[in-house]
């Protein structure tokens, strides 16, 4: 899993850095608009080609720290094997929706390959390279949760119940707890260092 973590760790930087660009064109943008009456153009579709493909190489790594957000009213109420039970089907009803959207997408590709569509702004970008790399993104996605399935799966057929929920489960308030503390103290230490 430490390779599928750091390609998923190399996703979400790649994501972050996309959004960034695209909140810094924008600013620019406004700032351009309001001092120059100038415009970039296209820098709008530009920042949600950003996002949209910035989410979806992003989601991995999400996956991979158990960020998505789950409703866990009654969850802790179950025992363990019942909750282990219910976090594998949100795993993998989680990939499969995205695989679906993949399947979509496609199709959506595939089209727009075969019409040489383009956007409707200025830039007239064709639409097959955002798209590409859009579902590029949801590929990486899928092979993350996939990868993820299978090991939390193998951890359970091997007994290993906690490892299986460290991987899967939702984060205890416990361990929200010691990732803040981790962090104060690593970013004390950085501190007292500089």
């Amino acid at each position: 899993m430490s390779g599928v973590r750091r390609f998923a760790q190399w996703g979400l930087w790649l994501g972050g850095a996309l959004v960034l660009l695209a909140a810094f064109l924008i600013g620019v943008d406004v700032l351009m608009r309001k001092f120059l009456s100038l415009s970039i153009g296209g820098a709008d579709e530009l920042a949600g080609y950003a996002l949209a493909i910035g989410t979806t190489w992003s989601l991995g790594a999400a996956l991979l720290d158990r960020a998505h957000i789950r409703i866990d009213s009654l969850y802790v109420l179950f025992a363990q094997k019942v909750r282990l039970a219910l976090d594998l089907v949100a795993v993998l009803l989680l990939v499969g929706f995205f695989a679906l959207v993949l399947w979509h997408g496609l199709g959506v590709l595939g089209q727009s390959w075969t019409s040489g569509s383009r956007s409707q702004s200025a830039l007239e970008t064709p639409t097959v390279i955002p798209l590409s790399l859009w579902i590029a993104g949801l590929v990486a996605f899928i092979a993350v949760g996939a990868a993820l399935l299978l090991r939390a799966l193998g951890l359970m057929v091997a007994g290993d119940l906690a490892g299986a929920a460290r991987l899967i489960s939702t984060r205890s308030a416990a361990e929200e707890v010691e990732d803040e503390v981790r962090d104060l103290q690593q970013r004390q230490a950085r501190e007292g260092n500089g």
